[in-house]
């Protein structure tokens, strides 16, 4: 029996086209800025010095350039495209998250902003990364995922059911929350943890949020996206059902962006370990000063 192939969601090779003008004409960076801030913030938390650490594929130098001014060592600049490499205190090279050109055990602190939502293989991308880490090193990412985009989504495929009777893909799908902690199981990670920040965004009308994601190279990139582009009369009416169903008391529109943040570190020895069952020293009831009772009662 044959294991089944990664299905391809993602056309990559236009997304790094994308990213890369995008950047030369200058990348909008408010979402992947908050992402660096906040992920010095989590770091900050951790009591221990990482002597070589990995920015893996962030669109941007920002999570690079926060390292590199907490955390004297070896820094790796990974980019997938020329014009997001930066210059800083780095070394650079370009890279593609699902095939790392990575040592086992390079790196003692691998992190990602904002660029493992855009892989086809993600399970495959996180193996690799762990696969990186030495042992006790420590992984932290954050991708868009969960419910971001929702109005978006809406508006375009309500416009398109009622002009053309028919939907075409036009928001990438996203990870779940709750799926993310099984996957760094799955691919050894120790003491996994997820949690989400959900950022809402305004704007004066759909076409700036249009204009936003086209400066971060975000725009629709599925491989089953209709390549003959959208209506003009569909993207009007999305932009007036966007107003009608999703606008605030001033007339400005929202949009969700929901900040999956993810880590675990590479098992060790020294970690915390769960107990065994059975060997707890203190019984249930007796902690909850309540009386036990047999599951029959």
């Amino acid at each position: 029996m044959t294991q089944a192939s990664t299905p391809t969601i993602f056309d990559r090779r236009l997304l790094r086209l994308r990213l890369a003008r995008a950047l030369r004409f200058g990348a909008e960076s408010f979402l992947l800025e908050r992402v660096a801030e906040d992920m010095e913030e989590r770091l900050g938390a951790i009591m221990r010095p990482f002597e070589r650490a990995l920015d893996l594929c962030s669109p941007g130098p920002q999570v690079a350039q926060m390292l590199a001014t907490r955390n004297p060592g070896l820094l790796v600049r990974a980019a997938s495209v020329p014009e997001g490499l930066g210059q800083g205190d780095w070394l650079g090279l370009l890279a593609d998250e699902e095939a790392l050109p990575f040592a086992p055990e390079s790196f003692d602190l691998i992190v990602s902003g904002l660029a493992l939502q855009h892989v086809n293989d993600l399970p495959g991308a996180l193996v690799q990364i762990r696969r990186a880490l030495r042992p006790d090193g420590l992984f932290m990412a954050c991708l868009v995922g969960g419910q971001s985009l929702n109005e978006l989504r809406a508006a375009l495929a309500a416009a398109e059911e009622e002009i053309l009777e028919g939907v075409s893909p036009r928001v990438a799908p996203f990870v779940d929350l709750r799926d993310l902690g099984g996957l760094l199981q799955r691919a050894g990670f120790a003491l996994p943890v997820t949690d989400v920040d959900t950022v809402t965004v305004r704007y004066d009308h759909l076409f700036a949020l249009a204009h936003d994601l086209r400066s971060m190279g975000a725009t629709n990139a599925l491989v089953l996206r209709d390549k003959r582009g959208l209506r003009r009369t569909v993207l009007l009416r999305a932009a007036e059902i966007y107003a009608e169903r999703f606008s605030d008391a001033d007339g400005r529109v929202r949009a969700t962006f929901d900040l999956v943040w993810l880590s675990g570190w590479a098992p060790h020895e020294s970690q915390q370990k769960p107990l065994k069952p059975g060997s707890a020293k203190m019984r249930l009831a007796d902690a909850l000063k309540t009386t036990e009772r047999k599951l029959d009662d």
